[in-house]
């Protein structure tokens, strides 16, 4: 039956224990290289993805890529998001798989060493605070690196609840005059 198919049962075994070492390899490097991997992308960085993802694709499949061994990597993939899913779903599991939300400028005052951390530049920051509507820095109450990679910018006027920053990494850099009291009872 497996002939058919045009793949062994080892070699299927081996397109799920290669799509799962692929997975923790992706996993790890997202983690060690902070949540800037997943932001925004520019030209250079989606030709990195598309080359990425070939490599892991034909690492997945083998030599022989069939039909039979797509199915077996693509469930096991997918398989493996939904495993990491759950854990995520548990504060110390989070804190395992995810990166914290990380602090990248707290009122008009840029980070930098949490930017350098992030593995962003200061003309990558600009350009977020531009699609965000800031016309000038003084427009700034923070700016978060989200553990998605998505940047957020709170503009000053309405004063920060502290719930709100509960996890992020340096909140305590942000003004005391921008935070306002906790809203919980």
């Amino acid at each position: 039956m497996w002939e058919n198919l045009g793949i062994s049962p080892v070699e299927a075994l081996m397109v799920a224990v290669s799509a799962i070492g692929m997975y923790f390899t992706f996993l790890i490097l997202i983690r060690l290289l902070g949540q800037r991997v997943l932001a925004s992308m520019s030209s250079f960085d989606l030709a990195a993805v598309i080359a990425l993802g070939s490599v892991a694709g034909r690492s997945i499949l083998g030599y022989t890529p069939t039909l039979t061994a797509g199915i077996i990597g693509v469930a096991t993939l997918l398989a493996m998001q939904a495993i990491t899913g759950r854990i995520r779903q548990s504060r110390r599991g989070s804190a395992i798989v995810s990166n914290r939300p990380l602090l990248l400028m707290a009122g008009r005052e840029v980070l930098i060493g949490n930017l350098h951390h992030a593995h962003m530049v200061e003309d990558e920051l600009h350009a977020k605070l531009r699609q965000a509507g800031v016309r000038a820095t003084s427009e700034v109450a923070c700016v978060i690196l989200e553990s998605t990679g998505a940047v957020s910018v709170l503009h000053r006027g309405e004063l920060i609840e502290p719930d709100l920053l509960r996890n992020v990494q340096d909140a305590g850099a942000i003004p005391p005059e921008l935070i306002g009291p906790s809203q919980r009872a």
